[in-house]
């Protein structure tokens, strides 16, 4: 068994901050371009390796992503900076999370810490056969974990929406050539 549940029950409802994770990574020249810019994918992949860990301490079983909603860079990260992730559970549905990462990078001369990027990502908890299996509750706590809930809820409104436009013109191509309002 993979920790899911116990005996075919499911875990009672976990906090935000029973996953809460803060990683950090020392940025080194096979992780940056000739001028010494970390690249973009090298951030990306700490960033899924950040949410992935979120989501496996809350659901304790085979999570995978599967999708990033948003990832925004805001600053550059350099050569010897060191790139701190934060990432937090904003949304839990019935087999998938949604996970908040915010990225900073610090000079470490000087102190001097910079808002490197932010991204949303979904995962979803896998049983033994590598299917979508229920996730544990989630308790929020504190009101910006409640204020984070309900921003994650109209992101995944959007998403969804997103989705069955995708659906549908798949089925009626002609229809998603009209112009939107």
């Amino acid at each position: 068994m993979t920790g899911c549940s116990k005996n075919g029950v499911p875990y009672p409802p976990k906090t935000a901050g029973e996953s809460r994770v803060t990683m950090s990574h020392m940025m080194q020249p096979q992780d940056a371009n000739p001028a010494g810019i970390v690249h973009g994918g090298v951030v990306m992949k700490h960033i899924d390796d950040a949410a992935g860990v979120v989501a496996l301490r809350h659901t304790r079983c085979n999570v995978v992503t599967a999708s990033i909603d948003r990832l925004d860079f805001h600053n550059p990260a350099f050569i010897g900076n060191l790139l701190s992730l934060k990432a937090s559970l904003n949304l839990v549905g019935s087999t998938s999370m949604e996970v908040g990462v915010r990225v900073e990078t610090e000079d470490l001369k000087t102190g001097e810490v910079r808002h490197t990027a932010s991204a949303y990502l979904t995962f979803v908890a896998l049983d033994d056969q590598f299917r979508p299996r229920p996730v544990p509750p989630l308790m929020l706590e504190t009101d910006e974990e409640q204020r984070r809930n309900r921003q994650a809820q109209a992101r995944r409104r959007v998403r969804l929406a997103e989705k069955t436009r995708e659906t549908s013109c798949r089925t009626d191509p002609e229809a998603c050539h009209a112009p939107q309002e």
